[in-house]
């Protein structure tokens, strides 16, 4: 059937309700209640992953057999996997692979919505989405967005890529289909130069942005250049971004108030920050999530970092996925919501796993190392780290005045937070753009790592 066609509108708001409904229940539902929920949906999801050939291949090769898991309370027992396994499953099964499990040929099944992600960690990957799925997705993020503050009256300016690439599409979407703000696709500097974009924003009245951290900042600095800022009024920013992110954006654009959220490509937003702005809601009726430690996979202390992985309650029609690790980094907050809602809650992004670096035993994210910078008065906001052949770890740093004080400044300044000595290289504005690709990646590079080179 045709994507519409599919759809159960009713059922998938009864599973994931939004706005006031949404409230009532986050607000009202036991854990224990909570967790009947999850279990229900995730036999549900084991149900339909043993219909692919990806997880009968992954589990079965553990000893696992239909029937094993009889309900969440069994998830440990099932392998984590990630990206790697998908791109295997991916260069086995060209174009598609073999973990969305559904016949192309086939005349009669559901639309199948393809994406990819942008490929920042390498080659992209393919994303497969029934209509169910992506309907719920668009609704996570959207919920999100409305707990946020956006509402009807906001004209909203998105930065996120599109093409083949999932984010600019799948923000859309959000807007269009579960909100009713007026949403303005501007996409990547690439896709509507940057002068352009303030240039939209001045002509609209965009009232609140939506985009990366990094190219926000970039924005503001070409909004202030070009004297547009004071003819722009942007009340909200909502985008993955730390606390000295929203500090240094907000700040950038006179006071707004900017909301972080986390997700990734395979799962749609997961939690996000809502009015209180006191850490991120994870969106428990529609995910499980686990943070384990990056060496030994087991689940990490109450309040120390681990790698997140994710079972997404929702995708029981294409490409389920159970226990995905993003290699994504966060940490579980403690402390009852202050408003008085009984999801757990969680530190933003603090670094990936993968692309960790030890330098003299020490784990070092090179992600992290901005939000410290952003102590530093002269910091421009750009960044690249680099791991040398040999194994010496060094930072180059946009600055508005090199000078030998400053470079031990800054010197002093990372070995106080990272614990390791680290040589900072200081450059002017602009310096790092051909390294970081800014203007073109909606994820700026921020670690050259010629170890493998």
């Amino acid at each position: 059937m045709s994507y519409l066609q599919s759809l159960n509108v009713e059922a998938l708001l009864a599973d994931h309700p939004i706005g006031d409904d949404f409230i009532e229940r986050a607000k009202n539902l036991s854990r224990d209640e909570m967790f009947a929920r999850q279990d229900r949906l995730f036999k549900r999801c084991v149900a339909r992953a043993w219909q692919t050939g990806f997880y009968s291949r992954l589990w079965g090769a553990k000893g696992i057999e239909p029937g094993d898991i009889q309900g969440l309370d069994d998830i440990t027992k099932l392998p984590v996997f990630d990206k790697s396994d998908l791109m295997a499953s991916i260069a086995e099964h060209p174009p598609f692979g073999d973990f969305g499990g559904f016949d192309r040929t086939d005349p009669a099944r559901d639309a199948v919505i393809l994406h990819t992600t942008s490929g920042t960690t390498g080659t992209p990957q393919v994303l497969l989405f029934g209509p169910k799925s992506r309907e719920a997705q668009n609704l996570l993020l959207a919920r999100a967005y409305r707990m946020q503050g956006v509402g009807a009256s906001d004209i909203v300016h998105s930065v996120y890529g599109h093409g083949l690439i999932n984010g600019g599409h799948y923000i859309r979407e959000a807007f269009l289909h579960w909100t009713n703000a007026i949403f303005l696709s501007a996409g990547t500097g690439i896709e509507t130069p940057s002068a352009r974009q303030v240039e939209i924003m001045r002509d609209f009245g965009v009232t609140v942005l939506v985009g990366f951290a990094d190219y926000l900042k970039r924005l503001a600095e070409v909004a202030t250049e070009r004297g547009f800022m004071q003819d722009i009024s942007i009340r909200m920013i909502s985008g993955q971004m730390g606390r000295e992110d929203k500090e240094s954006i907000s700040d950038l654009w006179g006071g707004a108030e900017c909301f972080d959220w986390y997700g990734v490509g395979d799962t749609g937003l997961v939690a996000a920050e809502f009015a209180d702005r006191d850490g991120l809601y994870l969106m428990e009726d529609a995910h499980y999530v686990e943070l384990l430690t990056l060496d030994a996979g087991t689940p990490s202390e109450f309040g120390e970092a681990g790698e997140i992985v994710c079972t997404c309650l929702f995708k029981d029609d294409v490409y389920p996925i159970i226990r995905f690790n993003t290699h994504d980094v966060s940490r579980e907050l403690g402390g009852a919501s202050s408003l008085g809602l009984g999801l757990r809650r969680m530190a933003g992004f603090l670094g990936r796993g993968d692309n960790m670096v030890k330098v003299k035993g020490i784990n070092v994210f090179p992600q992290a190392i901005g939000p410290m910078l952003d102590e530093v008065p002269e910091f421009l906001g750009e960044f690249v780290c680099r791991m040398s052949a040999a194994g010496e770890f060094s930072v180059t740093v946009e600055v508005t005045s090199a000078t030998e004080a400053l470079q031990q400044r800054i010197a002093a300044l990372l070995k106080a937070k990272l614990g390791v000595s680290v040589f900072p290289q200081l450059v002017g504005k602009g310096e790092t753009a051909s390294l970081t690709d800014v203007e073109r990646r909606q994820k700026p590079i921020r670690l050259i790592d010629e170890r493998f080179k």
